[in-house]
């Protein structure tokens, strides 16, 4: 059985960038500034910090992500809390905290979050006329996978 996830106009982002990122990331939200301020943004701590500070967005900040973050995030996607994850993962950097980071993009694919790994996804993920309108999500039943 699917179920459909309403999700509204205003979605819930979550902005996340890996330290080598984190410029990338920066640059691509000033550049989408307009259509982002009209959402509610969640970040983790270091990319929430930088973005407040240098584009005085208004962020709902989490932890580090080596500190939780990452998981913190995961539980909100699990609870329904996050509709669209832009995650800049620095593929050449190997991260002390890799098992929450695969937990965080396991948990996003799991319940069908759109997920952007880069400025191209992110810029196509933004574009998209579902972005601004809403948009009912399809979250296939697992319990049956799991034996439940």
């Amino acid at each position: 059985m699917v179920k459909h996830i309403p999700m509204q106009a205003i979605k819930k982002v979550a902005l996340v960038a890996h330290d080598h990122c984190k410029d990338d990331l920066l640059a691509w939200v000033k550049a989408n500034l307009a259509a982002l301020q009209e959402h509610q943004l969640f970040a983790t701590g270091g990319t929430g910090a930088r973005l407040e500070r240098d584009l005085g967005l208004p962020i709902e900040r989490l932890l580090s992500g080596p500190l939780g973050g990452d998981q913190q995030l995961g539980a909100r996607i699990a609870e329904g809390g996050i509709d669209v994850l832009v995650f800049f993962w620095d593929p050449l950097e190997p991260q002390p905290h890799d098992p929450d980071v695969k937990a965080l993009l396991r948990l996003a694919v799991l319940y069908n979050i759109p997920t952007a790994s880069n400025w191209a996804t992110a810029d196509f993920l933004l574009s998209s006329p579902h972005f601004a309108r809403a948009y009912e999500r399809r979250l296939p039943d697992h319990g049956k996978r799991i034996g439940r």
